[in-house]
């Protein structure tokens, strides 16, 4: 290798070779060759790298206030970090997202970067530690165990809000639909079985505040990112930092982030503590699991389209089958059933990862940032490609609705208060057996007229708490 594509740099293991055009260091290259693991590095996730450039940018803030970086370091050390929050150099950012030794590749590849992208506007080049130290002036006051949490709670903070927003998008979906179905009729039905009947537009309103509950769980979970242990340096004590450090850098962070960060009233309970991404994880879980089972039920009410259920139509959105000509399959529902399955999975790993941290320090972050960031990300992808691409576009069969519950022998239930239990139970005995419908029977056996059987399987009659018909004739 040509001594000009290279440059040596030195760490306690020795000297290595790194390549020159890169603005990260010997202890990234160490890291890339350490945990060739998923081959996702970390810019696959943009609000973590920014994050980092913030609390950066945060530490040499206070720093510089109380005169522990010199003006002209911390103007340039500033300067990087706003071009990384930027979006630039996020592709150097390279050290594979599951690492060991609890998030200090991903905190040195951010030093290291940081100080490079400082080094050349300062005039020197990359590299050129003597100038400009990764350690000494871009992680002054700081260690990985109080920069990397604080970083994956503004990442995550950010993540949640378009989680919320993406959900809002649903929501409205929903509702639309609960509007326009309003005066649909047809069965409920309670395990699998026929119940009584509802309107098309109630089962469709329930999912709208499903995913109203959420949010704001998510918002209260969202409020438990906002307490960091910047300050705390290796295990919460606050060793080799200035007394009055923590609360400057965390007024900095604020001030930067927008965020409404409070410092931890306990650093080393905050720095071994990671329960609030196990209860943010556990809301993930909680949105994963209803969103499920709405896609379980649109799939179900949409099955057919003349063997099932047939009460609704999904969009379609492409060719269901290589071998079987006009079939259309629920890919929609169906893709969001696997980003489900998927939150599921990264909930039993956050678990396991919290609950084997030792003693002050967690050492599996980088695997509860993985899992938590891949669930946000896919949860916020999933809710927008439901709405968009399928709830936007159901429609209901509107017949096939009428006809279930005309024929359906659940509608007993609602005549029981005209027409008596013990003739009702008769009747659904009669139509089990003889197959036909309810609404036959009655008329054949002059239980009551046309007219009244008409105003009593009234939507509004149906489906909410009214005075009984018998009730309103004199």
């Amino acid at each position: 290798m040509s001594s000009l594509s290279t440059r040596i740099e030195h760490d306690l293991l020795g000297d290595r070779a790194v390549p020159a055009a890169a603005y990260y260091g010997i202890h990234t290259l160490r890291a890339i060759e350490n945990f060739p693991i998923t081959g996702i590095p970390v810019s696959s996730y943009p609000d973590l790298i920014e994050a980092l450039a913030i609390v950066k940018q945060a530490a040499v803030k206070a720093n510089q206030s109380l005169g522990l970086v010199s003006d002209e370091h911390a103007y340039a050390i500033t300067l990087a970090c706003e071009k990384i929050r930027q979006g630039q150099f996020h592709a150097h950012f390279v050290v594979d997202v599951i690492q060991g030794g609890a998030g200090t590749s991903t905190n040195m590849n951010a030093n290291e970067v940081i100080t490079n992208i400082a080094l050349e506007h300062l005039g020197h080049a990359r590299g050129s530690y003597e100038i400009l130290h990764p350690n000494e002036q871009v992680n002054f006051s700081q260690s990985t165990n109080d920069v990397y949490p604080t970083a994956l709670r503004i990442a995550a903070y950010k993540g949640i809000f378009r989680l919320i927003d993406a959900m809002e998008i649903l929501k409205v979906a929903f509702n639309k639909k609960a509007l326009e179905f309003k005066d649909v009729l047809k069965m409920g039905r309670t395990q699998l079985q026929d119940a009584v009947p509802m309107t098309l537009g109630q089962e469709f309103s329930t999912y709208a505040v499903m995913m109203g509950e959420d949010q704001e769980r998510l918002r209260e979970a969202a409020r438990l990112m906002c307490e960091v242990n910047l300050g705390a340096t290796a295990i919460g004590t606050g060793i080799n930092t200035h007394p009055d450090y923590a609360g400057r850098v965390c007024q900095a962070l604020l001030e930067i982030s927008g965020i409404p960060v409070t410092t931890s009233p306990n650093l080393i309970e905050a720095t071994q503590d990671v329960g609030s991404f196990v209860q943010l994880s556990g809301v993930l879980k909680r949105v994963a699991v209803k969103l499920s089972k709405i896609c379980n039920d649109l799939r179900l009410l949409s099955s057919g389209p003349r063997a099932g259920f047939g009460e609704i139509n999904l969009p379609a959105v492409q060719a269901g089958s290589s071998i079987m000509p006009g079939k259309v399959n629920p890919v929609i529902p169906e893709v969001v059933n696997q980003i489900a399955f998927e939150v599921i999975g990264n909930d039993v790993t956050i678990s396991f990862a919290a609950e084997a941290g030792q003693l002050q320090l967690n050492a599996f972050e980088p695997i509860i940032a993985h899992s938590l960031f891949k669930s946000v990300a896919h949860l916020t992808k999933g809710c927008l490609v439901l709405a968009e691409r399928c709830v936007d576009g159901i429609t209901a069969n509107h017949q096939r609705l009428r006809d279930i519950v005309e024929n359906s022998i659940g509608i007993v239930t609602a005549l029981n208060p005209y027409i008596g239990y013990s003739a009702s139970t008769e009747l659904a005995q009669e139509a089990l057996l003889t197959g036909k419908s309810v609404y036959k029977l009655v008329l054949e056996k002059k239980l009551l007229t046309a007219a009244e059987l008409t105003e009593i399987l009234q939507p509004d009659r149906l489906t909410a708490p009214r005075q009984m018909l018998v009730a309103d004739t004199p």
